[in-house]
């Protein structure tokens, strides 16, 4: 038979339920704390990835501002890519100067190009570039209410296309435009590499070849490589600048600014720039 006395044991039963008790507001303390941490973290990582971004927007804006300084000087037609190291803020970076007849226009290129840029640059099978590449040619031919055909706003329109998600568009994005009204055929001497590719059939080496070529200043560079009914060799005044700013972790932040050289703006700029863009890249892996 127990001596305790009836109401020890009830202050021992109370001072057991409050250990208990202050036990677990330790422990949701700990877990609160523990989560507080790591947003702090999360967000100061978020907060530092952003800054960094902003300052290779404007450190690639400035490139660009003097690239296109050297361009405007001279009232030119321009036919051919070319590319430039180019300081500002004490960084070097590569600015490359597209024609946008260069690209792939999604509103005028024939079926032909189509399938070729699904294939070599998206992946597909022949028989699903064949259907993607049926269907963009569908959705640009729909009319809109006042009997027009509808265009391509943007290149981000076409994954509006039924068949093509954003993984496809994006692997495809940086050989594509929408802002040309042309031939539909590219111009292979203003074409990045990918492009070329793209026009050779994946015949890598034969791009690179003449990218090499053109890029060193070649005259007569040989292009009988590459699909000769979707070559227009025309010139233009409307381009894309792409300036590469290198990080600090090995990313390269790629920001890219369309221009017409032919308009001015309305504060007497001799250039109208229409589309603006900012993509990271990845790390390239090292080469032992």
């Amino acid at each position: 038979m127990s001596n305790r006395h009836p109401y020890a044991s009830a202050r021992w039963r109370q001072s057991g339920m409050a250990l208990v008790a202050v036990l677990w507001m330790v422990a949701f303390l700990s877990i609160v704390a523990t989560g507080l941490t790591r947003s702090i973290r999360q967000e100061t990582r978020t907060a530092a990835l952003a800054w960094q971004q902003a300052q290779a927007q404007a450190l690639g804006d400035g490139a660009i501002q003097i690239a296109l300084q050297t361009l405007t000087a001279k009232p030119q037609q321009f036919n051919q890519m070319t590319q430039a190291d180019i300081a500002y803020g004490g960084v070097s970076m590569q600015v490359q100067v597209i024609p946008l007849n260069g690209l792939v226009d999604i509103n005028a290129a024939g079926q032909a190009l189509l399938e070729k840029t699904f294939v070599v640059a998206g992946g597909l099978s022949a028989q699903a570039a064949q259907a993607a590449a049926q269907a963009v040619v569908e959705a640009r031919q729909r009319r809109d209410a006042q009997g027009r055909a509808q265009r391509f706003e943007a290149e981000e329109d076409l994954m509006q296309v039924p068949g093509i998600d954003y993984d496809l568009y994006a692997r495809l994005a940086p050989l594509l435009t929408a802002d040309l009204q042309g031939s539909g055929r590219v111009n292979p001497l203003a074409a990045p590499v990918e492009v070329l590719t793209v026009l050779s059939g994946g015949n890598v080496g034969a791009a690179a070849r003449i990218a090499a070529a053109r890029d060193a200043g070649a005259v007569g560079v040989d292009t009988s490589s590459l699909d000769g009914s979707l070559i227009d060799r025309a010139s233009t005044r409307t381009l894309r600048l792409q300036a590469r700013v290198p990080m600090a972790d090995g990313t390269i932040v790629r920001v890219s600014r369309s221009v017409d050289l032919s308009a001015r703006t309305a504060d007497g700029a001799p250039w109208y720039t229409f589309r603006t863009s900012t993509s990271v890249e990845s790390p390239r892996p090292k080469t032992s």
